[in-house]
């Protein structure tokens, strides 16, 4: 039963919640700017700052426990092959032409889209594999990379104003012993509060500097074995339509993609870009 939690992601989840409301807790009950709002029975900070934290956490289960792009299970490749499929998996796994050959994935069999990656943690292929994201115990891929940006987006604000209430909570002390005993919860909300800030600041900023080039984790990080990656030039990225293209896309465009009809469109404009040099 204890493995069965691990795997699920409950422990984690759970964690993550009842920490966020424990900081948050203490920001409230100790002498911080929002308690001295309270008291002078100014209520719209608190409740923007309490309003922001439950989106947080909505938005962490939100990525959490969604569906991140996991591909056809075996039943479903049954009927698939029997012609009950779906017309969309089928086209994405047809070779294009000027195209690396798409592979089979060793554990489910299935033939792989192009940036799809088998992920051993959820035993799932997943489509445009991000990573796999032990925060969330989730992967994050096609369907939920977006959200994921956002969350982070959200969470960053909410620790950034954590620690501007923590710090205005901070009150002096006649000794060392006094000022510890006096401010001994809010430092312990500060150093998680400080420890995450940074976590969450380098993660966004390097996700949000993959998305602007059509980059994922995998992808950067693993360039030199993917197939459709490593015959190419040493900064192209077949999948790279420009900053406000990229960005626009990723935000806005809620659809899955032909990764394949994208790559092969742009295999045959760069021979024709270096013709006309």
């Amino acid at each position: 039963m204890v493995q069965s939690l691990f795997r699920s992601g409950f422990l984690v989840r759970v964690g993550h919640t009842v920490l966020t409301w424990v900081v948050t807790l203490i920001l409230f009950l100790h002498n911080t700017d929002l308690r001295r709002c309270e008291e002078r029975g100014e209520l719209l900070l608190p409740a923007l700052f309490f309003l922001l934290v439950l989106l947080s956490v909505l938005l962490y289960f939100t990525v959490s426990l969604m569906d991140p792009g996991f591909m056809l299970t075996h039943i479903c490749v049954f009927r698939m092959r029997a012609g009950e499929g779906s017309d969309e998996e089928m086209e994405s796994m047809i070779p294009q032409p000027s195209t690396p050959r798409l592979r089979r994935c060793g554990f489910c069999l299935l033939q792989q889209p192009m940036r799809a990656k088998h992920c051993k943690t959820c035993k799932h292929c997943v489509r445009r594999f991000d990573h796999h994201c032990p925060w969330i115990e989730n992967c994050v891929g096609e369907r939920n990379h977006r959200w994921f940006v956002v969350y982070l987006l959200v969470q960053l604000l909410v620790l950034l104003w954590a620690l501007h209430i923590a710090l205005s909570g901070v009150s002096p002390g006649v000794t060392w012993d006094l000022w510890f005993r006096a401010n001994g919860f809010l430092l312990a909300a500060l150093a998680v509060v400080g420890v995450f800030s940074g976590v969450v600041l380098l993660l966004l900023g390097c996700h949000l500097y993959l998305v602007s080039i059509n980059c994922t984790t995998w992808e950067f990080m693993s360039r030199h074995r993917i197939s459709y990656l490593k015959n190419c030039g040493g900064e192209e990225n077949p999948f790279d339509r420009g900053v406000f293209c990229n960005l626009w896309d990723f935000f806005c465009i809620c659809r899955t993609v032909m990764w394949e009809q994208v790559y092969q469109k742009n295999a045959t404009e760069v021979p024709h870009n270096h013709e006309s040099k």
